[in-house]
This record gives C-alpha cells, sequence and structure tokens, in this order.
C-alpha cells in the first residue's frame, strides 16, 4: 500500500493509518454549508482534505415541511446556497417539548451525517437544536477556523479534537461547555461566585448563564458550595 506522498507502507503502518483516518471520519466536524456542498466523494466524503462522515453546522431556517415520519428543513448560514437536512422523527414516541421548533427564521445547530444523490449533498440530522444565544454563531465559526487551519495530514495521524473535547459536544451545548470552563477554573474551595461568572462571560446573558448553571447541576458536572450563589467542579 502506498501514501499519499508515493511512499510503500508496511501492512502495519498501512493498518494504523486506516484507523487513524477511521477514527477522523467519526469527528464531528464543524463545518459552514458550503464547505458541504463543495465537497468531494470517492470511497468517503472529504471537506478541505478531511474525510468526514459526521458534520455540524450552524444557520437559520430557511423553510420547513412536515412529512409523515419526517421533517425536510433548508438551513443557510449565507456561505453559499441553503442545504437539505432531514430530520427522521418516531412520532409515538417523540415528546414533543424536547423537539426543536425549526420553523423559518429560527436559528438552529444541526449535528447529522452527510450524504449526497446525484451530486447533491445534505444533511441526514440526528440532532437539531435551536440556537439559545446568537453568540453561539460566532463561536460555531470559530471552531470552523480551528478545525480546518489545522494541516490535512492530522487526518492521517491524530483526528482533529474541538476545544472543549474535555466535554462531550453531544451532551452539553457550546454555550453550557464555556460555562462549566469557568466554573473548572476555579479551585477554590468556596467555588466561583454567580457575580464572577457573569464578569468572565460578559457577552452572555444572566439568565443564559443561569439556566447553563442549572443543567450542569442537574447533570451532576458542577454543585453549590457556601450558598446558592457559588458553585464548583465535580470534575
Amino acid at each position: 500500500m502506498w501514501d499519499n506522498k508515493g511512499h510503500k507502507l508496511s501492512q502495519h503502518n498501512a493498518g494504523e493509518k486506516g484507523a487513524a483516518i477511521t477514527r477522523a471520519s467519526l469527528q464531528i466536524l464543524p463545518c459552514t454549508v458550503s464547505q458541504l456542498l463543495s465537497s468531494t466523494k470517492a470511497d468517503s466524503y472529504v471537506v478541505g482534505g478531511r474525510e468526514v462522515s459526521q458534520a455540524s453546522i450552524v444557520g437559520v431556517v430557511r423553510r420547513s415541511q412536515p412529512f409523515e415520519n419526517y421533517i425536510q428543513y433548508r438551513v443557510d448560514d449565507m456561505t453559499g446556497p441553503p442545504v437539505d437536512v432531514t430530520l427522521w422523527v418516531n412520532t409515538e414516541a417523540a415528546d414533543p417539548s424536547q423537539l426543536c421548533d425549526g420553523s423559518p427564521g429560527t436559528y438552529v445547530k444541526v449535528v447529522g451525517t452527510l450524504r449526497g444523490s446525484e451530486g447533491r449533498r445534505s444533511l441526514t440530522a440526528y440532532n437539531i437544536r435551536c440556537l439559545e444565544d446568537l453568540n453561539e454563531i460566532t463561536s460555531h465559526m470559530l471552531e470552523v477556523v480551528q478545525a480546518h487551519m489545522l494541516p490535512s495530514e492530522r487526518v492521517g495521524g491524530s483526528p482533529w479534537k474541538p476545544v472543549n473535547d474535555k466535554y462531550p459536544s453531544s451532551r452539553l451545548s457550546t454555550i453550557q461547555t464555556e460555562v462549566l470552563h469557568v466554573v473548572s477554573k476555579c479551585c477554590g474551595h468556596e467555588g466561583i461566585s454567580l457575580d464572577d461568572i457573569k464578569t468572565k462571560l460578559d457577552y452572555l446573558s444572566l439568565p443564559t448563564i443561569r439556566r447553563s448553571l442549572e443543567f450542569l447541576m442537574k447533570e451532576g458536572n458542577i454543585f453549590t458550595t457556601i450558598d446558592e450563589q457559588h458553585f464548583k467542579s465535580s470534575g
């Protein structure tokens, strides 16, 4: 087997390289819509020199159309034409309160699998979440820049890791991760106060921070200390 520079690989090295590429393709890669639509495909999809099957995008819903077992969206992040997103729904098991509204004009984060048919790219979503704070748009774009600035050879070595890979991205939103990061950096036995968290995350509203703290306490990531206004990480 040969690598992409024309050097012959041993069976052992070829196996390691193949395994690394497989691990990389299982990463959720932050992307723009234009990157997805311009992806190429041989044995697998390639975006910016990286093999990718799962991707995340952030944009505004331009159209939503419900069908019997799925909902069809068109999501636009203004980097190119909108992309089609399909969300399959189990109508019997689904809790309506847990479903994102997704009506036109709503900003959403989509995580899904990249698909293609007759040269057209689309996403089959397994999670669509309405944004709680529009700062998540900026945060996502920063993740896109970070992911795609890394040399493409990293795919064959160690897979891309997001800034917040210490906290599972499938469980925490970007804002919740930022709040947890601030709480975790405080080493004092009293923890960090709500006022100090607000000072460090001054671009977030107080209600947004409170909702994130409540979620993190329910998940067991943090706990209160000397009173209900001081928090400490359980990690």
